[in-house]
């Protein structure tokens, strides 16, 4: 089983946004770009779902997703992937809507997004790229 390490926590901790990839039952391909989001254990992310439609459709007929992440300041980055599951009520839902309304009191949370990491690969430039680490 993958495990996200603390270097990875912390670049997940820096970065300005998240990239969410789904794709249909048929496999056509979308992403998108998540402002709010954390790492809430060494094999689990959060990504809250404000305004996603398409993407949460795309999670109920194919919970296989890659999530992307990375700090501009140091270049370092990480592709996490594995099956999410969507929560529209419980703990983790209830510190969702407390984490954008902190942020930004207007939105509202519709689902918490958690992703059981099954694989992590780099995305840092260099030699490393693309090396599967997790």
């Amino acid at each position: 089983m993958a495990r996200i390490t603390e270097e990875m926590k912390e670049v997940a901790g820096k970065t300005k946004g998240f990239a969410l990839a789904t794709a249909t039952k048929d496999g056509d391909p979308h992403v998108i770009p998540v402002g709010f989001g954390k790492v809430l254990s060494d094999d689990e992310i959060l990504l809250v779902a404000v305004f996603m439609k398409k993407t949460l459709e795309n999670i109920k007929a194919n919970p296989e997703v890659a999530v992307s992440l990375w700090d501009m300041g140091s270049f370092k980055g990480y592709e996490f992937k594995g099956k999410a599951r969507i929560e529209t009520s419980g703990n983790v839902f209830d510190d969702s809507v407390k984490m954008v309304k902190s942020m930004m009191p207007q939105l509202s949370a519709k689902g918490a997004v958690i992703v059981k990491v099954d694989s992590i690969f780099v995305t840092s430039p260099g030699p490393d790229a693309g090396k599967k680490v997790g």
